[in-house]
């Protein structure tokens, strides 16, 4: 059985102990840091499959050390945060996290949403040898997305996305043409109800398209429908 291991920082000893503990019996292996700059020590030191952090730590908050981790790892992230800070959910989704919870949580919603965000990253046991057939495929304008192995490649080389920008690109892909409101997209890959403010799936898109895209600036695979929201344009250029 192939052990997960989960890095969770947070300055708050309650928290740290809580989710160390449900974590725990979940069988993964859990590290913890009471900051952020100990939480980086530790990635630098340890391989872990998934990380939480609390958005405002000491020494290094959360977006920090978000944004560090993913300068060398796509592993999912989660943000904890307050009521208070919409704005700074945004932000810490657009540094790179893949998802976030409110405190005060539902200790069963967050362990949920953990094991949601492991099931979309990892591939376990003996299926990534397995070969994959063309339904476990899908291709359109030299992008291979591999349902299997969670891989992405533009062009035979492989592409690095976090957690949910997989999601976001598996789900518009696998629905070709397809046209979803951000109230759609946000419900599909996010798995919750709807933010007031749509900038999460909007910051989401422009970095698919960063990354995806030949042009960002003039997009062939992730279209804006304008008024409606977005599509995945599917199939090969128009010939001359």
């Amino acid at each position: 059985m192939t052990e997960i291991r989960i890095l969770v920082a947070d300055d708050e000893r309650e928290i740290r102990d809580l989710l160390k503990t449900y974590l725990e019996r979940e069988t993964y292996l859990v590290d913890t840091a009471p900051d952020g700059e100990e939480a980086l020590r530790l990635f630098g030191r340890q391989k872990y499959n998934l990380v939480i952090l609390d958005l405002m730590m000491p020494r290094t908050d959360g977006m920090e050390v978000c944004r560090r981790i993913r300068m060398t790892s796509n592993i999912p992230v989660l943000m904890l945060t307050a009521k208070d800070q919409e704005v700074d959910k945004i932000v810490g989704l657009g540094m790179g996290a893949d998802d976030y919870v409110t405190k005060p949580f539902s200790i069963h919603e967050l362990v949920a949403r953990i094991k949601s965000l492991l099931r979309r990253f990892l591939v376990l046991g003996s299926e990534a040898a397995l070969p994959v057939t063309q339904d476990e495929r899908i291709m359109s304008r030299g992008l291979s997305i591999d349902l299997r192995t969670y891989t992405v490649t533009k062009d035979g080389e492989e592409i690095s996305l976090t957690a949910k920008e997989f999601e976001l690109l598996r789900f518009l892909a696998s629905h070709p043409r397809q046209v979803f409101t951000k109230t759609q997209l946000f419900r599909q890959v996010w798995n919750s109800d709807y933010l007031e403010d749509d900038n999460t799936v909007m910051v989401h898109i422009r970095r698919l398209r960063k990354k995806v895209e030949t042009d960002p600036s003039d997009p062939q695979l992730i279209q804006t429908v304008w008024g409606i929201g977005y599509r995945f344009a599917g199939g090969e250029p128009d010939e001359a």
